[in-house]
């Protein structure tokens, strides 16, 4: 499994299905493909990839990253892991399907500096053929949900699982021993009131995770890590609670239509709308105002 932009041997180079370049996401690329049977070779890239199978039956891949080599059935779920600088190749016997993930290594560095205490000079993934990681797989898995639902959740919950997918990474398949750090006694109360009436006051913006740790002035994973033990709950599950009580509001206390309270309130449309009101409450918009 490789990234499909590069120089085919067996076949022309294919598109992906649907790629986070046409949304503006950061800090990651997300893109899933579905090519036949062929093979890659690539260049080592500049920043590491990774690589969760998808294919509805297993598919034998022969694959190559530096000097290591492996033939063997990747399975949905397996995932492969390349490190920045290494070239690699490979060939599927079947048809594949495959969600393709970089990862900008400015980003790896920020994260193990800022949360698992790694210094730059000691970071480095290791290269991983075939192997299975329930947490990963499930963040990789959500950013392929959101993916094909074109962002609508918005920055901050894909900065979020971005987090992460990389915390995750440099705990399980980094050459250094992490040593993850730990956070105290939550934001303390006069940060976490400024954050929360940010929050509150810009509903129909789309926060993301920098905004709110530069507000608090830490890094991203410190916040994360601080907002959750003050309020039981992550940034993201935050803002959308609150996106849902303001909807709640206008929908008792205004004619506005859904459509346009659904905009006031940070969703896209108004089927975004009902469908995160009926997951929180278990009714439409249109039954709680009329309730």
């Amino acid at each position: 499994m490789a990234k499909a932009s590069q120089t085919s041997i067996d076949h022309k180079p294919k598109l992906p299905i649907v790629s986070s370049q046409t949304l503006g996401w950061e800090p990651i690329l997300v893109e899933e493909f579905q090519e036949p049977p062929g093979g890659v070779e690539l260049q080592s890239e500049a920043d590491p990839t990774i690589v969760l199978s998808l294919t509805a039956k297993p598919n034998r891949l022969h694959q190559v990253l530096g000097d290591r080599r492996y033939t063997g059935l990747y399975r949905k779920g397996d995932i492969a892991i390349t490190p920045a600088g290494l070239p690699s190749a490979y060939k599927s016997e079947g048809d594949d399907h495959y969600l393709f993930i970089q990862i900008p290594s400015s980003f790896l560095q920020q994260v193990a500096r800022e949360a698992i205490n790694i210094q730059q000079n000691q970071l480095e993934l290791v290269p991983e053929f075939r192997v299975r990681h329930p947490q990963i797989e499930q963040i990789l898995m959500l950013l392929r949900l959101e993916l094909h639902q074109g962002g609508r959740i918005g920055r901050l919950y894909i900065e979020s699982l971005a987090n992460a997918l990389v915390v995750q990474l440099l705990r399980n398949y980094s050459t250094a021993q992490p040593r993850v750090a730990a956070y105290e006694g939550g934001l303390g109360d006069r940060k976490l009131l400024q954050v929360t009436d940010y929050i509150n006051d810009s509903l129909d913006q789309d926060i993301s995770l920098a905004d709110l740790a530069q507000l608090s002035g830490m890094s991203q994973s410190h916040f994360s890590q601080l907002f959750r033990q003050s309020m039981g709950i992550s940034p993201h599950q935050y803002l959308l609670q609150q996106r849902i009580e303001r909807a709640k509001q206008l929908l008792k206390q205004t004619d506005q239509s859904v459509a346009d309270i659904a905009l006031a309130c940070g969703f896209n449309s108004h089927s975004h709308l009902s469908k995160q009101f009926r997951q929180f409450t278990g009714i439409t918009p249109k039954a709680y105002r009329t309730n």
